[in-house]
């Protein structure tokens, strides 16, 4: 045999090249493209025929199943979707790969791309001097494009000759007159290609080859492609070990889908060669059992078809697929982490915009419905469980007179200030390294916003909350009134913000709250006239109306800080951005 170790050695760096070429092509369409990609894939609906058109389009665009996949994986492991949504883009995302497979085999065998690949990539690096980001994204793919081509040509040239290796002909005979057997083994050796090279599209490449230089005939390499199909699940399965229990429900999903996909298939192989040869002779082409050269069209459109059937059989039963995926992956409950440590915040959503932006939110929602509301509603000595029910604010205020000697300081450093740290310096991370629109930019500055008041309330909680203590039950009548006053404000700010954020018909609290954010704009400092006749008729004394004076605003900072927390976090944001985020 005339194959020697330097022929090896340029067949992998051919399967390099075009694998290199595959990944340039492909992160050039990611960024030209991913924005756009995402927002749909993080905003999609329910629908699973939404959801396989979704995939579809993303893994036809970015030209990569494997990026499509973890970008799912990612967003399950998020809550972005659901294990339904996901099942329906995967779905999509494999008919969508096929696209690739077409591109190899009309471009790559029916048309030379040799003589215009080099040229191709002189033009795409023009483009890469570009200062304009788009141009230069443009540039490498199509310097990409160009590579992937270049790199298959130099694998149709690396791959031995059996005219000239008749040796390689005699050791795969051994192995393809096993009938069933052999389809059994070519499906095995096209999962494990695809493992090992971690594409679909690589295997798929050297599949075309192999058939076109008459290694192997057309059923064993549409077994390889039933294999690739099983390989190129364990990317997504890989990413998911480090996930949480939704992102390895998603791979799982993944993998369940193709498996059924390819029993099925190997049930009906024969029979659906045949319907995929008669196919071919429709439109013309001869039949691949017969010419070598026609075998990269049937296997092609061998692939598009399995796909397209498989998904259109089995999009009827994805919720018992998800239903079986939670068997198989029962919920995690996740250890309890330490009070001073972020729950939501994962290095992992730093992959993607949308990731991050969720992962921030959710964590920030949580500190204010857990830490923020606890601290306030405590330091105005009521329950929390007083400010949700549906008990009057007043009859509230009233039976509330217990000093619950809250420490405002200790729970701040205990169950705020770490927090607080991690998500300003996620957010920032955010902001610095990944390439996010004006809207996400925006959205992660409305989130630090949001975070600052919610310190800033606790800070004017502090001050008013010292006297709340003070006077609660003080022999004072007057004093005592003024600041249950106080406390019934708060309260019912404290309420309607509930109510806001929990209910689903939410508007008339939404209204509610910005009335009572005007009032508090109004009121700051301002020295009511209540307070005013309260130190002209003596009724209080001058320590006595001096707190009241000071309490007064910081009462009306706490109502307004509290209001547009919940405007940032669950409402209309727009005018609380316009006028905080240039003094972050």
């Amino acid at each position: 045999m005339s194959y020697g170790f330097t022929d090896i050695l340029q067949l992998i760096g051919s399967l390099g090249l075009f694998l290199f070429g595959m990944k340039v092509m492909s992160d050039a369409l990611l960024k030209l493209a991913g924005n756009k990609m995402r927002s749909i894939l993080a905003t999609m609906t329910s629908n699973r025929f939404f959801g396989i058109l979704t995939g579809f389009l993303i893994t036809s665009v970015i030209q990569s199943s494997s990026a499509t996949t973890l970008m799912v994986v990612s967003f399950s492991n998020a809550s972005l979707l659901t294990l339904a949504e996901s099942i329906s883009v995967i779905m999509g995302a494999n008919i969508g790969t096929t696209i690739t497979a077409w591109l190899i085999t009309i471009l790559g065998f029916k048309v030379s791309m040799s003589a215009i690949a080099l040229p191709l990539v002189g033009f795409g690096f023009v483009f890469t001097f570009s200062k304009k980001e788009q141009s230069t994204h443009w540039g490498n793919f199509i310097i990409g494009f160009a590579l992937l081509f270049i790199g298959l040509q130099f694998l149709k040239e690396a791959m031995p000759d059996i005219k000239n290796n008749p040796e390689i002909l005699a050791f795969l005979s051994r192995y393809t007159d096993l009938g069933y057997l052999s389809i059994l083994l070519f499906l095995f050796i096209g999962t494990l290609l695809t493992v090992i090279i971690q594409s679909s599209s690589a295997t798929m490449a050297l599949t075309l080859i192999m058939c076109a230089q008459g290694w192997i005939p057309f059923e064993l390499a549409a077994a390889m492609v039933l294999g690739e199909n099983v390989g190129t699940t364990i990317t997504a399965n890989l990413a998911a070990l480090v996930g949480n229990y939704q992102a390895k429900r998603t791979a799982r999903a993944h993998l369940i889908f193709n498996l059924i996909g390819v029993l099925w298939m190997l049930v009906l192989f024969y029979p659906f060669l045949r319907f995929i040869t008669w196919i071919t002779s429709q439109l013309g082409s001869d039949s691949p059992y017969v010419n070598a050269a026609a075998i990269p069209v049937a296997i092609s459109l061998f692939h598009t078809m399995f796909n397209i059937i498989n998904t259109f059989l089995l999009v009827w039963f994805v919720n018992p697929i998800a239903r079986l995926v939670e068997k198989f992956v029962p919920a995690k409950i996740e250890m309890d982490k330490a009070i001073d440590e972020p729950k939501f915040l994962d290095k992992k959503a730093l992959q993607f915009p949308e990731t991050a932006i969720a992962s921030l939110i959710k964590e920030t929602k949580y500190l204010f419905k857990n830490a923020i509301f606890e601290i306030v509603s405590h330091t105005m000595n009521i329950h929390r469980e007083d400010i949700m029910s549906d008990e009057k604010i007043k009859k509230v205020i009233k039976k509330s007179q217990e000093d619950l000697k809250t420490n405002v300081r200790e729970l701040y450093v205990s169950k705020v200030k770490t927090i607080y740290g991690e998500i300003i310096r996620f957010a920032t991370t955010a902001q610095s390294t990944l390439s996010l629109t004006k809207e996400q930019h925006n959205q992660v500055s409305e989130i630090k916003v949001a975070n600052r008041k919610m310190v800033e309330s606790i800070k004017s909680t502090s001050e008013l909350g010292r006297n709340v203590s003070k006077y609660l039950n003080s022999d004072n009548k007057y004093i005592k009134k003024e600041y249950d006053k106080f406390r019934k404000k708060v309260a019912k700010v404290l309420r309607i913000i509930y109510l806001f954020r929990t209910e689903e018909n939410n508007a008339d609290y939404y209204q509610k709250l910005q009335e009572l954010k005007q009032e508090a704009k109004d009121n700051i400092h301002k020295s009511t006239k209540q307070i005013d006749r309260l130190i002209r008729k003596d009724l209080i004394d001058a320590e006595m109306a001096s707190s009241l004076v000071n309490d007064n605003d910081n009462v009306n900072d706490t109502v307004k800080q509290l209001i547009e927390v919940a405007e940032l976090l669950y409402g209309n944001r727009d005018s609380i951005l316009e006028n905080n985020v240039d003094s972050q």
